[in-house]
């Protein structure tokens, strides 16, 4: 009775999307873990619990990004199969159970840093657990793509992509690139809608970066800029150069026995059942 009081004292916070189902759920997952013992929390959580879909994961990690040393992630999808999220609606008793008998137990994925370096020499960073995209706003990009220091190819086009293994599934699939498995740590670079002729030439494919290489885009014009990291974006000028490398620090996920094979995800997303 004592060992499990121990267990229970985990420091829990819940996030959830604004729609029925998913308020649904989160009302019957406080009211189920209160009753269990867990300390219900914002602030400081060792777990915390994301409602809704691959958005609203997205939305926990930003929120929390500061905290990925020490907190563990759990999803819970209410509408269409994410590839962050573990759980169905109608698994909250069974998600409490597994919390219950968690040991502290975790799968980790790489997580994409973003490093803004403008001409005055300031610099922001941020962190991307799908992807960072950076577009011209008024015009087409044309810029400079240096790979471990090695110019690669002068881009021209809409824009480039650089996504982490789990979002190789989001918008990097949508522009041709290749589904990587989240244990390959590696980034990857996406053209978007590149101009290739006589007289303009780019690779025309993705192209997978060891973890332990750094791409850089330096654009050529000095113009503004929009810059999506992950369901973000931000508008800027003066940019020098955007440095994209994995992070030293990975996101985590409470390993539970419901965690869903990668594979089995992908097949459920964009393949299905298919009848023989």
């Amino acid at each position: 009775m004592t060992q499990m009081k121990t267990i229970n004292k985990k420091r829990i916070a819940l996030m959830a999307s604004r729609n029925p189902k998913s308020e649904a759920v989160y009302n019957q997952l406080f009211t189920t873990l209160k009753d269990a013992g867990f300390i219900l929390s914002s602030k400081q959580p060792d777990v915390v619990i994301s409602i809704g879909g691959d958005g609203m994961l997205l939305s926990a990690f930003h929120k929390y990004e500061h905290l990925l040393n020490t907190t563990r992630f759990v999803g819970v999808h209410t509408g269409h199969l994410g590839f962050y999220t573990d759980y169905r609606d109608f698994e909250v008793q069974e998600l409490v159970e597994n919390l219950k008998l968690d040991r502290g137990a975790k799968i980790s994925y790489p997580v994409l840093r973003v490093v803004v370096q403008f001409k005055n020499g300031e610099k922001i960073s941020y962190r991307a657990l799908n992807e960072a995209t950076l577009k011209r706003l008024s015009k087409t990009m044309v810029a400079d793509v240096m790979i471990n220091q090695v110019h690669f190819e002068q881009f021209r086009g809409d824009g480039l992509s650089v996504s982490t293994p789990t979002g190789s599934t989001a918008y990097n699939k949508s522009l041709g690139g290749a589904v990587l498995h989240p244990t390959i740590e590696a980034l990857q670079l996406a053209e978007i809608a590149s101009l290739n002729n006589r007289v303009y030439r780019t690779l025309g494919s993705s192209v997978i970066i060891p973890k332990k290489d750094r791409i850089a885009i330096l654009p050529v014009h000095n113009d503004r800029y929009s810059l999506s990291v992950d369901n973000k974006t931000y508008i800027y000028d003066n940019i020098e150069a955007v440095g994209f490398y994995l992070d030293d620090t990975k996101i985590h996920f409470v390993a539970t026995p419901s965690h869903t094979s990668f594979w089995e995800r992908v097949k459920d997303a964009f393949i299905g059942d298919v009848e023989t």
